[in-house]
């Protein structure tokens, strides 16, 4: 079994509540959920209305899959112009 973790740090900019963090964050972990297939949640950062904190774990018999898989989800989030990804760490087990 091959595990593969993705946590990747967002910018959200200049928010004016958490309320709108929440209804960014709860999109982009909906969107990602449904299009890959992956269990994903918001990791840290719940009560900083600038930073959010998310979690992205994939599980397969095959390391390339979860590699590129990670790596499409990536892309993916760098591509959605609410937000911009400041830190990412991947790693495969």
């Amino acid at each position: 079994m091959i595990v593969g973790t993705l946590t990747v740090k967002l910018s959200l900019g200049d928010l004016f509540s958490l309320k709108e963090k929440r209804q960014i964050v709860k999109s982009v972990i909906d969107k990602v959920k449904n299009k890959f297939n992956v269990s994903i949640a918001e990791v840290d950062q719940q009560d900083v209305k600038r930073w959010a904190v998310i979690g992205i774990a994939c599980v397969s018999n095959n390391t390339q899959f979860v590699n590129r898989q990670l790596d499409l989800i990536l892309d993916f989030l760098e591509s959605d112009g609410r937000f911009t990804v400041e830190e990412v760490h991947k790693e495969i087990l």
